[in-house]
């Protein structure tokens, strides 16, 4: 079967699927996802089955949802030792976006400079963006095994943070524009020429962009905590990805667009792309944010902050009904049958993979019980964000029970009691 072919596939034969580089990582998981989408397709169409429980709904069920549940497991494994291994090897890809950048800055010093002459300025910024490259080398190189200076960038999520990045983009650019003053005035001979430059660091002209500094430094802090707050109060559900991704920076945890995230980053990277250039064309002081730009990157900042106040939400039972096939009685709920739990927030963002649908639970009473994996073409019928499907076992008291559903994340549901009859 396709599963036994990925297993197998781990060795060395065949390609290198191992964990000890970044290709075999890669080529095993997808490997392993394959096999997994394949064995799904084909329990799904009712093959592969054992004969002795192809005969009892109930038993083949519970079958095809253990066999699903140990090859998702399977397949998340897989899938983090992909993940760790690309945040081992990744630090060498984000040298090469810094040094390009400095290659970027030394070809666009050389160009505006025909015709206007070279200058002190000049120097100062060629010699400030190798400085800054070298410890951004440095850094990089010391966080090489969290994925070098995606590092600080990265939440305890281990998804992209935006709120860290924004920060981490004006950080970067008042760091450069320090160390151009600095140098420039290393260099200046002339006292009228210092001075110039000491007054390039008067609080009235760079008013706005340290106010605009010091707002998003802010916002990243108090979003941390908000997050955390709101997890460990069981108010916000927080899976952990397998591993960073560019694209975080525009979703949410489920992989769709998120307006507050996008309009913070496009807001935000127009108004550090306005401030570089007006370094760029005053070298001589910090750049002069207008305060119009800064009220805007602060509105940006504001609705960014209340988009994540504002997420999430605890998991809810509405109700719980006797799940009935076609052609069956209408009959109270016994010891055996199927129940429909319905509500909302079972499966949170970011718990759609079949290894953090396996984690479902309910609480049935005492009893414990797993929701049943049922595949179907393309994706799985249950369980799903609005409706769970769980079978009552026979461990089940008769009489008034208490139901409640403990998600992927750990958070646990209101309680609905129902009554189970003999």
């Amino acid at each position: 079967m396709a599963l036994d072919e990925a297993r197998a596939y781990r060795a060395h034969g065949g390609g290198c699927t191992c964990g000890d580089c970044p290709h075999g990582a890669r080529e095993g998981h997808r490997q392993a996802v394959a096999a997994f989408l394949a064995k799904r397709d084909e329990l799904a169409a009712g093959k592969g089955l054992p004969t002795g429980v192809a005969q009892s709904p109930s038993a083949s069920r519970q079958w095809v949802s253990d066999e699903l549940t140990g090859a998702a497991r399977a397949l998340a494994d897989r899938g983090r030792e992909a993940g760790d291994v690309w945040l081992r090897k990744v630090w060498e890809r984000t040298l090469l976006v810094v040094w390009g950048g400095f290659a970027a800055l030394v070809i666009g010093e050389a160009v505006t400079a025909i015709g206007a002459g070279w200058s002190t300025a000049r120097t100062a910024g060629l010699v400030a963006g190798a400085v800054t490259a070298a410890l951004l080398t440095g850094a990089a190189r010391f966080h090489r095994a969290r994925g070098g200076l995606l590092a600080p960038l990265i939440g305890e999520d281990n998804r992209l943070s935006t709120s860290r990045t924004v920060a981490a983009a004006w950080v970067l650019l008042a760091v450069f524009a320090v160390l151009v003053l600095a140098l420039q005035l290393a260099g200046a001979s002339d006292h009228a020429d210092r001075d110039a430059l000491i007054e390039g660091l008067d609080l009235m002209r760079s008013a706005g962009v340290l106010t605009v500094l010091a707002l998003v430094s802010a916002i990243a802090v108090l979003v941390r905590r908000v997050v955390s707050v709101r997890v460990l109060g069981q108010r916000l559900q927080k899976l952990r990805a397998e591993r960073p991704r560019a694209a975080d920076l525009l979703t949410d945890d489920s992989g769709r667009g998120s307006f507050t995230d996008v309009q913070y980053v496009l807001v935000s990277g127009v108004a550090v792309l306005f401030a570089a250039v007006r370094l760029a064309r005053r070298p001589e002081q910090l750049p002069d944010l207008p305060w119009g730009l800064a009220l805007l990157v602060g509105v940006s900042a504001a609705t960014y902050f209340a988009g994540k106040y504002a997420e999430g939400g605890r998991p809810v039972i509405l109700s719980v009904v006797r799940a009935r096939e076609a052609g069956d009685l209408d009959a109270p709920i016994r010891t055996g049958d199927d129940i429909e739990i319905r509500g909302a927030g079972f499966v949170p963002p970011g718990a759609g993979s079949p290894d953090r649908l396996a984690r479902l639970t309910v609480r049935i009473g005492t009893v414990h019980v797993h929701v049943p994996l049922i595949p179907v073409a393309g994706g799985f019928a249950n369980p799903t964000d609005t409706v769970l499907t769980v079978p009552v076992p026979v461990e089940v008291e008769p009489g008034a029970v208490d139901v409640q559903v403990v998600t992927a994340a750990g958070v646990e549901t209101n309680r609905c009691t129902i009554d189970v009859t003999d």
